[in-house]
């Protein structure tokens, strides 16, 4: 090629709906001040097409972010207040007759939605609990043997109160599996703290900006699957796989990490990758993400899942990359 030729400016694929994830980041972090981290492990988990679970104490903003969440991503919003007389076809739906036509009409329920938040999950039983399995799995429901697709981009915000145990039901494993993740958000340091104080002052004039959707679920759609194509090198396969493995092995934990869990844990690799700019993933992605997988499917306190989760990964010899990742 000569000097005097011009190539048109390549297009950085990791980049190319940056400006949506940027406005989308400062938008969650406007609406839980001082939580930097917690808001870019969300980010994480909605581009890895996984679902979240916030769990802590009540008054912390789990609900509060969940709906900036919903808001913000676009689509069809749903909410279920999980309460110990909700019954599963409140959430999947059910057949009512037509006496008129002599047919029965299948009506929607919730799940029928881009964003479903399920406030205090552990507060229903787990019958109703387990009407989420296969929607949450497979992004369908069935109801009387016939199946129903649902948004290709359906995605579950949960959240739980850990420390109130009457009228509360423990998310059983075959639950915890299906979640991308477990967030805690703790509580805001003393500046952030005088910042929400300050912001709760008078009507908020942006409220109606603040709902404004910035994704519509195709677009989201087309993101996901972008980042589903993140590139896993082989060594970084393996090392997943001793990883799991080790989970397994550790005398702490009762159940290691399922197949299930294992693709999960590098699907939030890839996304955690992508918002750093790469397009390919590397052990410390791995590793940056580790606590939050793991954190889901141990049910644990917070400390002793920290020391579990560093003695498995310290256990676990990290490989070299060559500098073409791919």
């Amino acid at each position: 090629m000569t000097s005097n030729e011009e190539t048109e400016p390549a297009i950085n694929p990791v980049c190319e709906h940056q400006q949506a994830i940027d406005h989308l980041r400062s938008r969650l972090n406007a609406t839980l001040l001082g939580k930097e981290n917690v808001v870019e492990l969300v980010l994480v988990c909605l581009l890895a097409r996984g679902h979240i679970l916030f769990d802590d104490l009540p008054g912390l903003g789990k609900t509060t972010l969940a709906k900036a969440v919903a808001l913000a991503v676009g689509g069809k919003f749903a909410r279920v207040q999980c309460t110990p007389d909700l019954l599963p076809s409140d959430i999947t739906g059910f057949n009512v007759f037509n006496q008129r036509d002599r047919i029965f009409e299948f009506m929607e329920g919730p799940v029928f939605s881009d964003v479903l938040l399920a406030d205090e999950i552990n507060r229903t039983t787990p019958r109703t609990q387990s009407a989420l399995f296969e929607a949450m799995a497979e992004r369908q429901v069935t109801i009387d043997n016939t199946r129903h697709k649902l948004s290709d981009s359906f995605f579950v915000v949960a959240t739980q109160n850990p420390v109130e145990m009457h009228g509360a039901y423990p998310l059983p494993e075959a639950q915890l599996d299906r979640f991308a993740m477990k967030l805690r958000i703790g509580y805001p340091n003393r500046n952030d703290e005088v910042e929400i104080l300050a912001s709760n002052i008078g009507a908020k004039e942006s409220a109606a900006q603040d709902d404004q959707p910035i994704l519509d679920p195709s677009r989201l759609s087309k993101l996901q699957q972008h980042v589903a194509e993140v590139v896993v090198a082989e060594p970084v396969r393996e090392y997943l796989v001793d990883l799991a493995a080790a989970t397994r092995a550790h005398p702490d934990m009762s159940l290691g990490l399922s197949p299930r869990g294992l693709i999960t844990w590098q699907r939030v690799a890839q996304a955690f990758a992508h918002l750093k700019g790469r397009d390919f993933v590397t052990p410390d992605d791995v590793q940056e993400v580790a606590l939050p997988v793991l954190d889901v499917r141990m049910g644990g306190d917070l400390d002793s899942t920290r020391r579990i989760v560093a003695e498995i990964v310290d256990s676990v010899t990290v490989p070299l990359l060559s500098t073409n990742a791919s």
